[in-house]
């Protein structure tokens, strides 16, 4: 449903598209910018024990915000790593690089949203399709300015997390 800046968007439960990730996590696609006039997107993301979330990452033109409502994540905000429990939230402004994952031994289950909205449900189509194996990570990067998901270098965030 389209709803323009002057009406309210009710997204039922059951009407929430969930797009399937391994081990058991999953995306829930609630809105995309296209259903809320542009200002904003949300989903929740669950994560299997310990699976990454993101890979690092920027946004050039939108704020994210992360709402941790089960489990613990660790996070990439900048060059810092933090872990954050449930009930924590995660403001990251534009173009500040960001990633994040499940602690090891545990799942974790937060709301995401991205302010002004971007279109990008195709993305977590997209990425799923990735983490099954089905097309390659590469097939992402023509994208990125498309989905305002722009890929950075953060080699001691992926070897922290490679080591687990």
């Amino acid at each position: 449903m389209t709803v323009t800046p002057s009406q309210s968007l009710v997204v039922a439960a059951e009407d929430a598209e969930v797009v399937g990730l391994p081990a058991g996590g999953a995306f829930t696609l609630l809105a995309d910018a296209s259903d809320t006039a542009g200002t904003l997107g949300v989903n929740r993301l669950t994560l299997g024990r310990g699976r990454d979330g993101a890979k690092p990452h920027h946004h050039a033109r939108s704020t994210e915000v992360f709402y941790v409502l089960d489990g613990e994540l660790e996070f990439l905000l900048g060059e810092e790593v933090v872990t954050v429990s449930k009930g924590g939230l995660v403001v990251v402004p534009p173009r500040v690089p960001h990633a994040f994952g499940a602690v090891p031994g545990a799942e974790a289950d937060l709301l995401a949203m991205l302010t002004p909205g971007v279109d990008r449900f195709g993305y977590f189509r997209q990425l799923a399709r990735v983490q099954h194996g089905l097309e390659p990570f590469d097939n992402l990067l023509p994208e990125q300015e498309r989905y305002d998901v722009h890929f950075v270098d953060a080699a001691g965030w992926l070897s922290m997390r490679a080591a687990r």
